[in-house]
């Protein structure tokens, strides 16, 4: 009888999964709109009075989108001012809506990884999983990856497609 083989386990690929970097926690939004005059005018003076009533330990450790869900103009230094509200407190303030911050947040945690640990090896971008990966993060590993790797594969590793694969 043959003697069965992980061939899989035993072809060197190292495979990343890009769900371990989507962000562990939805931002908390800060809405400007709910300290403008009638939700369209920013009042400098009243503004600032509701920033300092404001209670900004609700951020601690979180990342918060900054936006304004209106159709208001808001002045610039309005953000400047919220982001000094939140410096020490929240991880990280980003200016836009939800979607804005996870994406930034997600391409963070992907440019946070050490490349050097992918030097020279196959490497497999799992495919599948439990949340839709939007394609900005494959982008953004295969732009971290690219310049290390021996080859770069999409999928899974019992069933890849060749994405790159370096010239000796």
């Amino acid at each position: 009888m043959e003697e069965l083989r992980n061939k899989v386990a035993e072809s060197g690929l190292v495979t990343i999964d890009l769900d371990k970097y989507y962000p562990d926690q939805e931002p908390m939004l800060f809405d400007l709109k709910n300290f403008l005059f009638m939700e369209m005018l920013l009042k400098e003076k009243d503004f600032r009075e509701s920033l300092e009533k404001h209670d900004w330990s609700q951020y601690t450790q979180r990342d918060v989108a900054v936006f304004c869900s209106s159709d208001a103009i808001v002045p610039l230094w309005a953000h400047m001012l919220i982001a000094s509200k939140l410096l020490g407190i929240a991880h990280a303030v980003i200016a836009g809506d939800r979607d804005e911050a996870i994406k930034k947040t997600f391409i963070a945690n992907i440019n946070a990884i050490d490349a050097r640990e992918f030097e020279g090896k196959r490497v497999v971008v799992k495919g599948c999983g439990d949340r839709e990966i939007p394609s900005y993060a494959y982008v953004e590993i295969s732009n971290k990856l690219l310049p290390v790797v021996k080859s770069l594969m999409y999928g899974e590793p019992c069933s890849t497609v060749p994405v790159y694969k370096r010239k000796q």
